[in-house]
Order: structure tokens, then C-alpha cells, then sequence
């Protein structure tokens, strides 16, 4: 149901909601309904103290929100566009839950639903999408952010097994995880193993005094030749395509949950406008609050008509990789200007995590730079518009 202001102005300030399914509004009321009850009454506690609510995992399991694109395994299969919506919602809670499904979903599931073996898939597939096991996606390294090619850490043949060593870095639910999906270099090339987190020589350390991002977890991991059998690869990987595929696939999430932060920190604050006193009139009668108000309505509009045209296309089979970029790109950038203009409306009160845009704008500092950094992106699309790539 569209939602509307005790003044009577849509907040659907395009109709968008019209261009939905009954099937996708249902669903989208149903992750909504999940974030009243179960996210927003705690997140300012869980964001004050650094707590991820691993209690909550069994509940995102039970909506299906688990790997919820990929097709069978237990897995629950639905759409881009619902998985979409299902993104923004989680996102307009907090970037830190929506990140734990797009790490166990969209990364680390989606590394095992596209690259490994029949085997390797009913292992894990079915646990993961029950909540009952938690994954993780070792790609970045402390000297191998957006250049994962020269990643340092290289598996090693040694008779039927494989040795890797090497580290880790900003690896999302690494130190509650049952089974890590980790990208290596070996003799020929790049590949992707299944290592389970109890393995000798794996070791995971939380990341602590973050400034974004606090109620969820990210990892060092160290990898001190780590032994794992042969059925340990994944054997529908090889190269940077197979880490990039299951990337792609997180982007698409993000493109969805930064417009669900900029909805979030406009409704707080088109609230906010509402009721507070400044000179004897509520803030939101004023010219300078108002172009404020409407600027961000038009641009999670634009961002959320961005989003479902791409979720379309990636319905229909003919979503680009630069198209994925283009979203990122637009929709992390509007998202965390928004939410800065939105704390401005509060005043001082914005600091306070009594209010969610600036929690919103720290998160999405984060948001932004995974995944594909503002430049990373930028030089996707300059090579799709000129034919020359810039990366070098």
C-alpha cells in the first residue's frame, strides 16, 4: 500500500507502485512488516554497541530472503524485482542487515549455485537457505582491493590436496561463518575453493572500531596453509569471471537497498518537518525545507524507477554488466547525499541515532565503496561509452 503523510501527499511521488505485481506488493509488505517488528525497535542498540543479531538469521531464513534469486536446493527462487524490493526494505532498517543477505545470498550461495559441482550445491544450498549454515566471500585483500588479479593468496598442488596461503581483508560474516568461499591464485590462474571455517590454518578476526557498518560484522582472515581436498574447488570457476558473476549479483542488491536508506532518512525527516516549531511554524513550511524535501523525493524516485528497469532486465535475461554499474554508481551517490541533506533537517537532533539518516550516511560510506567503488564504475561506464578501457 502506497504510504501517505498526515497531510495527505503520496510519499510514492511517481506512481511507482503501479508498475508492481500484486505478487511483488505482497512481498514488499511482508519484508516491511518484518523490519517494523524486528529491526527497527533495536537497531540504534545493535549500531551503539557493534552487534550483528545473528538471532534474527532463522527469521530472514523463515521469510525467505536466503538466497532467495536462486532456483531450487531449498532455495526459495523468486525474482530479481522481488529480491529488489525485498533489498530496499531490509536496507531501510539498516546497509548492515541487508549486507548479511546479500553476503550469504547474493555472494557466497550464488558462488556455489553458479560454479560448483552437483555435490558441492546439496552440501550447502539447502543450510544456507534454512539459516542453518553461514557463508562467507574471500576475495579482497589487504593489498588487492579493486584489483583482485593481483590477489597474493595462491592455492598450491600437493598430491590430491590443495595448500592455500594466504590473507583476507573486509570479508563480510567471516568469523561466524561455517564455510568460506575463497578466491586463490594458483599455476593456472584463478579459482575458488570451499574451505570450511573449522579447517586447520583458517583463522577469522573481526574488525573492530568501525565508523560505518556497525551492526554487522567484516573480517580479516588469515589462511596459513590451509589443506583442502581437491572436491574443494569449485569447479565451474576459473578466472576473475567466476568472483565477478557472483559480484555482479551483490551490485544489483545494492542498486535496490541505498534507495531503501534514502527512503528511510526522507520519511524520518519529512516527519520531523511536520511537527517541529522553528518561529512559530513547522519547518516544513519553510521554502529552503521544502526545496530540500522535494530534491530528495525526485531522486528516489528517478532512483527507484532506476532500479526496477534494471531488475526488469535482469528478469528478461538482458541485463549488461554496465547497466549494473550505472545503477551503483547513481544510486549510492543519490542515496548518501540524501541522507546527509535529511540530517541537516534535524538540526542537532540528526546526531543523535534517535534518527536514522545520519546512521544511514555512515553506512552507506561503506555501501559505496564495495562491491565497485565510485571509480571502479565510472571507468565500467567510460569504457562502455568510448570503447577504451582506462583502468591502466
Amino acid at each position: 500500500m502506497t504510504t501517505t503523510t498526515e497531510t495527505g501527499g503520496s510519499l510514492d511521488l511517481l506512481g511507482i507502485d503501479s508498475l508492481l505485481s500484486a505478487e511483488e506488493l505482497q512481498l514488499r509488505s511482508r519484508v516491511r512488516g518484518f523490519v517494523d517488528s524486528e529491526i527497527r525497535p533495536n537497531i540504534a542498540g545493535w549500531y551503539d554497541t557493534a552487534v550483528f543479531p545473528l538471532e534474527i538469521v532463522p527469521k530472514m531464513a523463515e521469510l525467505g530472503l536466503l538466497g532467495m534469486h536462486i532456483k531450487g536446493y531449498g532455495c526459495p527462487g523468486r525474482s530479481a524485482v522481488e529480491y529488489g524490493l525485498a533489498a530496499m526494505e531490509l536496507e531501510a532498517g539498516d546497509s548492515g542487515l541487508r549486507t548479511f543477505v546479500s553476503v550469504q545470498g547474493s555472494l557466497a550461495m550464488s558462488a556455489i549455485a553458479k560454479h560448483g559441482s552437483e555435490e558441492q550445491k546439496n552440501e550447502w544450498l539447502p543450510r544456507m537457505a534454512a539459516g542453518e549454515a553461514i557463508g562467507c566471500f574471500g576475495l579482497t585483500e589487504p593489498t588487492a582491493g579493486s584489483d583482485p588479479g593481483n590477489m597474493l593468496t595462491f592455492a598450491r598442488r600437493d598430491g590430491a590436496d590443495w595448500v592455500i596461503s594466504g590473507a583476507k581483508r573486509w570479508i563480510g560474516l567471516a568469523s561466524v561463518a561455517q564455510v568460506a568461499v575463497i578466491w586463490a591464485m594458483t599455476d593456472d590462474g584463478v579459482r575458488g575453493f570451499l574451505v570450511p571455517t573449522g579447517t586447520p590454518g583458517f583463522k577469522a578476526t573481526a574488525i573492530t572500531q568501525k565508523l560505518s557498518m556497525r551492526a554487522s560484522i567484516q573480517c580479516d582472515i588469515e589462511l596459513t596453509d590451509v589443506r583442502v581436498p581437491d572436491t574443494a574447488m569449485l569447479p565451474g570457476a576459473k578466472g576473475l569471471r567466476g568472483p565477478f558473476e557472483c559480484l555482479n549479483e551483490a551490485r544489483y542488491g545494492i542498486i535496490w537497498g541505498a534507495m531503501g536508506a534514502a527512503r528511510d532518512s526522507y520519511e524520518t525527516v519529512l516527519a520531523y518537518a511536520g511537527e517541529r516549531l522553528q518561529f512559530d511554524k513547522p519547518l516544513a513550511g519553510y521554502q529552503l525545507t521544502q526545496e530540500k524535501l522535494v530534491n530528495m523525493a525526485l531522486e528516489i524516485a528517478k532512483g527507484t524507477l532506476l532500479a526496477l528497469q534494471i531488475g526488469r532486465l535482469k528478469d528478461a535475461g538482458q541485463l549488461q554488466k554496465h547497466q549494473i554499474s550505472a545503477g551503483k554508481l547513481n544510486n549510492c551517490r543519490e542515496a548518501i547525499a540524501i541522507c546527509r541533506e535529511a540530517r541537516t533537517i534535524l538540526g542537532g537532533n540528526g546526531i543523535t541515532l534517535d534518527y536514522s539518516p545520519l546512521r544511514h550516511a555512515a553506512n552507506l560510506e561503506s555501501v559505496r565503496t564495495y562491491e565497485g567503488t565510485d571509480e571502479v564504475h565510472t571507468l565500467i561506464l567510460g569504457q562502455h561509452l568510448t570503447g577504451i578501457q582506462a583502468f591502466r
